[in-house]
């Protein structure tokens, strides 16, 4: 098994364990690098791992036509990837992939199962976890109703810069016009828009966030609603514990 070199402000659950609970989980990780569309799980097929990310994004679908999948969450250092199999099921219909490449660790499924049975710590961990994933799922389909595009971009942007820890990070307008569902004239329109603002930068599938507070001022709501919701999961946590 490789060395495990994770960190304090790497994957924000794993650092919210408990000495003994993290001490249990951390020989059983696995650090991976992860590329742009690399697949994580597949509908209807065994779930094989758990996976935590560190920098990059991981896109959650759900399959409405045999071409068509639609985005319904994004993940990155605040959570993880396999809940099903901590809800008791080891397939699921939707699928995963890496969004924006970065590094990952992660846990075979039967170890993980294991991990949060043996442990009410990592459980409780997991339990806030969901409820926070609930509240991203509930209300991104909310805000792509009644929001702009120019507002769910900004709020798809400001989430990318807060997982990747970083003011530039890959993103194609075509990737970014499937995650927000419109043609990628529209994601063209519109970035051009937040670049002209002074708020991003753009060129060759690269962003490169150079206003912050002016891309917090673009964005609705929604992006203050589910980033307070992950705050409420860790600070109600055992976060800082090991240390």
């Amino acid at each position: 098994m490789p060395e495990t070199r994770i960190q304090n402000g790497q994957n924000r659950l794993l650092t919210a364990l408990d000495r003994e609970t993290y001490g249990a989980i951390a020989p059983q990780l696995e650090q991976v690098t992860l590329g742009v569309k690399a697949s994580i799980y597949e509908p209807d097929k065994p779930i094989e791992y758990a996976y935590f990310p560190v920098n990059g994004v991981i896109s959650m679908l759900a399959q409405v036509e045999d071409d068509i999948e639609i985005e319904v969450a994004t993940v990155g250092n605040e959570g993880m990837i396999g809940l099903p199999l901590f809800l008791g099921v080891n397939v699921t219909a939707g699928s995963a992939f890496s969004q924006v490449p970065g590094e990952a660790f992660r846990i075979k499924a039967e170890a993980f199962q294991k991990a949060f049975q043996a442990s009410e710590s990592f459980r409780n961990v997991l339990y806030r976890y969901t409820q926070a994933l609930m509240v991203q799922i509930s209300q991104g389909n909310a805000c792509n109703r009644i929001h702009s595009i120019e507002e769910r971009c900004a709020r798809w942007l400001l989430q990318t810069h807060d997982r990747v820890e970083a003011d530039e990070f890959m993103l194609t307008q075509e990737f970014l016009g499937q995650m927000l569902g419109v043609r990628r004239a529209s994601v063209n329109v519109v970035s051009s828009m937040l670049q002209k603002a002074g708020f991003i930068r753009y060129s060759r599938g690269r962003i490169t966030v150079t206003d912050r507070a002016g891309l917090e001022s673009a964005s609705c709501r929604c992006y203050e609603v589910i980033r307070k919701e992950y705050d409420r999961l860790l600070n109600g946590s055992e976060a800082g514990s090991r240390s």
